[in-house]
């Protein structure tokens, strides 16, 4: 049965699956226990995309290079979609990340939290934080002295 979701939630959702490690996802997958009976709406393939940036975030936009994607579709027995674009060329990963998208739409989506995004959130906090502070270490203070003269 579906639930309603939010247009933030799942984007908050998707990101976090396409930015996981696929390991972490996969071994996370696993733990959570339920396979879902699906069909294909679009079978993983990989492809490439254009990114495409600016400059100061605000510039004219230009073409930064290219990235590999995979995607796939898929529907489970109940009609929800699920869809998901994730980076490289991992089939595997794409195709959980199209379980899970369409599982939180579900019923199941709160035992899937506990069981996958938290995790994979918690994973990504750390992450971030050990990245801020190895920057943090090289951090050069600069300061003036004042000099007694006016």
């Amino acid at each position: 049965m579906k639930t309603e979701i939010s247009v933030p939630a799942r984007k908050a959702w998707m990101s976090l699956l396409a930015q996981a490690d696929a390991g972490e996802l996969t071994r996370l997958w696993a733990s959570f226990g339920r396979d879902p009976a699906f069909d294909w709406l679009r079978a993983p393939e990989a492809g490439g995309v254009m990114l495409r940036g600016r400059m100061g975030g605000a510039g004219a936009p230009f073409n930064l290079g290219e990235m590999t994607v995979t995607r796939c579709a898929l529907t489970l027995a109940d009609g929800t979609v699920g869809h998901a674009y994730v980076q490289g060329r991992s089939k595997p990963k794409a195709e959980i990340a199209a379980k899970v998208d369409a599982l939180m739409q579900t019923e199941a989506a709160e035992a899937l939290r506990a069981a996958v995004l938290d995790p994979l959130q918690a994973a990504r906090k750390a992450r971030k934080e050990a990245r801020a502070a190895k920057a943090a270490a090289t951090k050069v203070e600069f300061f003036t002295m004042v000099r007694g003269e006016d």
